[in-house]
């Protein structure tokens, strides 16, 4: 790697983005956002407690301690991708090479080990923090490509919707196809879990590799000479980023409550057979496919975004409205019975709020972008990189510290979980089941609607009018 403070120039200014670069570009978010990280964000809590056999302490504080982790190692990466130089361009090799132990890593941390409490915990933590690691690896690169395909905003904006729609196009399948997959495979819990993360594993390191591969990089960052702490200095005095990472951050607290206490949801406040199974006229209603009928909703609306930003007439207003849906509709299912009968108005209730979730998905990307050129603008030096690592960053510490604070809160409203000594299989138990109950209820509503009012407000104050 080497300085280079070449202008940033256009390799080709008379080519376009081929559609099959924008569907390329998709595979790697649906490898990142609609497999790895959709089945860590909904899969994981309820998979460490109830089939792995962590405590409820030990769960919250392996992800409390994986989100200072990534507090370092989100901002490192941005800064180093953004001065790599190689034959295949300055972020697509992350994605090409990392792909393989990127998929490695995710199959290893759904696999469980015939082990004493103290060495699972310490395989827990060790592969947690190094799958954090090979998620910013690959998707710090991955997101700030969008800043070097094109220098079109219309295009960024499309780029981005693709990316959005191959997320949750791919979660809706991971989501909905989850428990008829842990039927097909048989066995125990464990082993379910074993089996589909090394199929996963694979599809997402395929896809990860097939994106590196397709896209193109048609701008050339403006480097700077050699490494300065002024290029993280200069994102302190950034309004706009300031403000744009502090909106990243709620709009992952919203989802990361949702996802990651839903299995706990269907399983204790609707009592669910296994792992919150429900049937619903003959169809398996599981939390993976409970939340994957949000996923079909969020696909439909990210891609109509750019027509939604267009008719608002800004990417901040769009935003701000699509937040507020988001408040109105998880307010209003916090008032829904707590009963299997009323199952029908709660999936109602999760496709309206995925219209809002939908909407705003692919503004947050386009909103990274329009930060990246900003910076440019004022301080000289190319930051792409790191301004959309701390979007990854603001993804994995909104997704982590919700599910952090859900099994915390869920060990002080009276769930415990533990090991029989004997057999192995985990227990878990309840000692105030009201208290359990609405607290779950609440950690599924009002605290994400708290965040999405959050979002809206800054997203309304939001300084670059694009």
């Amino acid at each position: 790697m080497r300085g280079d403070s070449s202008p940033r120039t256009l390799s080709d200014t008379t080519t376009m983005a081929k559609l099959s670069e924008k569907i390329g570009y998709a595979l790697g978010d649906a490898a990142a956002g609609g497999i790895t990280w959709k089945i860590m964000s909904i899969a994981f809590p309820l998979f460490f407690t109830n089939v792995f056999g962590l405590t409820f302490a030990d769960a919250a504080a392996l992800m409390l301690v994986a989100r200072l982790f990534d507090v370092v190692t989100d901002p490192l990466m941005g800064s180093l991708a953004d001065r790599t130089q190689s034959r295949w361009g300055t972020y697509r090799p992350w994605l090409i090479f990392g792909a393989i132990p990127y998929g490695l890593v995710f199959a290893l941390l759904l696999y469980t080990p015939d082990l004493g409490p103290t060495p699972k915990r310490i395989y827990a933590y060790t592969l947690y923090l190094l799958m954090m690691a090979m998620y910013t690896m690959v998707n710090v690169p991955y997101g700030s490509l969008l800043g070097v395909m094109t220098e079109s905003d219309d295009e960024k904006n499309q780029f981005s919707s693709y990316r959005m729609v191959g997320a949750y196009a791919m979660g809706f399948v991971s989501l909905l196809s989850f428990p008829y997959l842990q039927r097909w495979v048989g066995g125990t819990d464990a082993h379910q879990y074993a089996v589909l993360g090394a199929f996963f594993g694979i599809l997402a390191a395929v896809m990860t590799l097939a994106c590196g591969l397709i896209t193109r990089e048609r701008l050339r960052p403006v480097r700077a000479e050699k490494f300065s702490f002024r290029q993280f200095a200069n994102l302190l005095s950034n309004r706009p980023w300031l403000l744009l990472t502090s909106i990243g951050i709620c709009t992952n607290f919203f989802n990361g409550f949702r996802y990651a206490v839903a299995g706990y949801m269907l399983t204790y406040c609707l009592e669910g057979e296994t792992l919150g199974d429900i049937t619903l006229m003959g169809v398996i209603i599981n939390y993976t496919v409970f939340m994957a009928i949000g996923e079909v909703t969020c696909m439909i609306f990210g891609g109509l975004s750019p027509l939604f930003t267009r008719w608002v007439g800004s990417k901040r207003h769009a935003f701000a409205w699509a937040a507020v849906i988001c408040v109105v509709t998880s307010v209003g299912f916090f008032f829904i019975p707590m009963e299997r009968s009323w199952m029908w108005l709660m999936i109602v209730m999760v496709i309206l709020t995925s219209v809002g979730v939908g909407l705003y998905s692919p503004l947050l990307w386009s909103m990274y972008a329009d930060v990246a050129d900003y910076a440019t603008e004022r301080y000289g030096t190319s930051s792409t990189g790191l301004i959309f690592s701390s979007g990854t960053m603001a993804q994995k510490f909104g997704g982590a510290i919700s599910g952090s604070l859900i099994a915390l809160l869920l060990g002080l409203a009276g769930l415990v979980s533990t090991t029989n000594p004997d057999t192995g299989e985990v227990v878990v138990t309840i000692t105030d089941i009201e208290s359990a109950k609405t607290m779950i209820w609440s950690l599924f509503t009002l605290f994400p609607a708290f965040f999405a009012l959050i979002m809206a407000i800054m997203a309304y104050r939001f300084p670059l009018k694009k």
